[in-house]
């Protein structure tokens, strides 16, 4: 997610007024920090599961399909959420629905940990989902509120790194602490961390200066401006190009870890866990990813994202592990550089109600990991990789289908 998403559609007096919380101050390194360990504490706790799926297809009998859902069921919760938030949220304040959001998913997260059958794992997970789309649209809305436009960048950078570092260390972790404990104590602990970051986060973040509750509640006006969105052609290509990029991303690395825990490869939690060290290099391609679509086009740049995809699905298929971790390590820069094009193009074609449209962009991105995470269990299941990275080769050539269109539009 990029800053272009953040709408500022305030009237030009009340942007004047407002009280704005410049850099270098001390409230602007509290609020800062306080949202560093907001997307840590979410992208951990969603993503914490992706290295135990073979996990828990070992202790629970259940194919890698249904073992997906773990994660599929939080993200698909998450989409929905994160979409109505954007609606309800003006009617409370915001420290207080971002640290609700935070406490209620870790505490269920270890709930989670300690279940005694997956159908209960899987109903605590999707509870955390749900209750975790109190944090992503919520945040970007309190930075856009109070912190001064000349250093909005900044604070906002700070705040994805938080989310992409959290969605690293919660699957690198999960694989060193499974080693030396199970997955459940792994789970709990992560689930403990998180509610220490709650806890910092709560004490950390100023109260809201520039954000009024609104009493009263007015659908029609969501529908329209969602309707108005979904209507906008190039919109709609945006929003399938995050489902797609989603779909490939997620579907692969939801089943490498089965893939490398099989023979002729056999191996174990910590060594899988360390594929997702590529998040650091994914990092790197995103935040350089918009220099690269001012300079040379979005286009161009999102098409470089879907051909560093293709290339890395086409290396997965190699038997040689370092020629499947080099894949791995191309799929990961194309999925960022693309997603983050992709999310800021959203925001220049947007007229009006942005956090509408990013409200949308978020429902694809996260519906195509629910979705496509879960059917490429039965890809995996039913023709082994080579099943999987034709169904995800399929979805980037789609993607390029889709990008051809959208530059056709304009």
């Amino acid at each position: 997610m990029t800053d272009s998403f953040i709408p500022d559609e305030r009237p030009a007096e009340e942007q004047r007024s407002a009280q704005w919380t410049a850099h270098g101050t001390a409230a602007y390194r509290r609020i800062s920090l306080a949202l560093f360990l907001a997307g840590f504490a979410t992208f951990s706790l969603i993503y914490c599961v992706q290295p135990l799926l073979p996990e828990f297809a070992q202790d629970f009998v259940v194919a890698p399909g249904v073992a997906s859902l773990a994660l599929s069921l939080t993200t698909g919760l998450l989409a929905l959420a994160i979409f109505a938030a954007g609606a309800v949220s003006q009617m409370v304040p915001r420290r207080g629905l971002m640290f609700g959001s935070m406490a209620g998913a870790a505490v269920l997260n270890v709930a989670a940990a300690w279940t005694p059958s997956f159908p209960l794992l899987l109903m605590a997970r999707a509870l955390e989902g749900l209750v975790l789309g109190g944090v992503p649209a919520v945040a970007m809305a309190y930075l856009a509120e109070e912190i001064d436009p000349a250093h909005l960048g900044r604070a906002m950078g700070l705040y994805v790194a938080g989310t992409a570092f959290g969605g690293m260390m919660g699957r690198v972790g999960m694989g060193l602490a499974t080693d030396l404990t199970s997955w459940r104590g792994a789970m709990a602990l992560l689930g403990g961390l998180d509610l220490v970051a709650a806890v910092g986060f709560a004490l950390l973040l100023p109260a809201s200066r520039n954000f009024a509750i609104v009493r009263g509640f007015d659908p029609g006006f969501h529908l329209r401006a969602w309707g108005a969105h979904l209507r906008d052609p190039r919109l709609l290509r945006l929003f399938a190009l995050a489902f797609l990029l989603m779909s490939v991303f997620v579907a692969l690395f939801n089943y490498a870890g089965f893939r490398l825990a099989a023979p002729p490869y056999r191996l174990g939690q910590t060594a899988t866990s360390m594929i997702f060290l590529t998040y650091a290099l994914g990092m790197v391609a995103s935040s350089s990813a918009g220099r690269l679509a001012d300079r040379h086009g979005r286009a161009r740049t999102l098409g470089v994202g879907l051909a560093l995809l293709l290339a890395g699905i086409a290396l997965t298929l190699s038997a040689s592990l370092v020629l499947i971790v080099a894949g791995i390590t191309l799929l990961t820069i194309g999925f960022f550089i693309g997603h983050s094009v992709a999310s800021g193009w959203v925001g220049r074609v947007a007229h009006g109600a942005k956090g509408h449209a990013a409200s949308l962009y978020l429902l694809f991105y996260y519906l195509g990991s629910s979705v496509t995470g879960t059917l490429g269990g039965w890809f995996w299941q039913h023709g082994g990789w080579h099943a999987l990275a034709a169904l995800t080769a399929v979805l980037t050539l789609v993607g390029f289908w889709v990008l051809n269109g959208l530059r056709e539009a304009g």
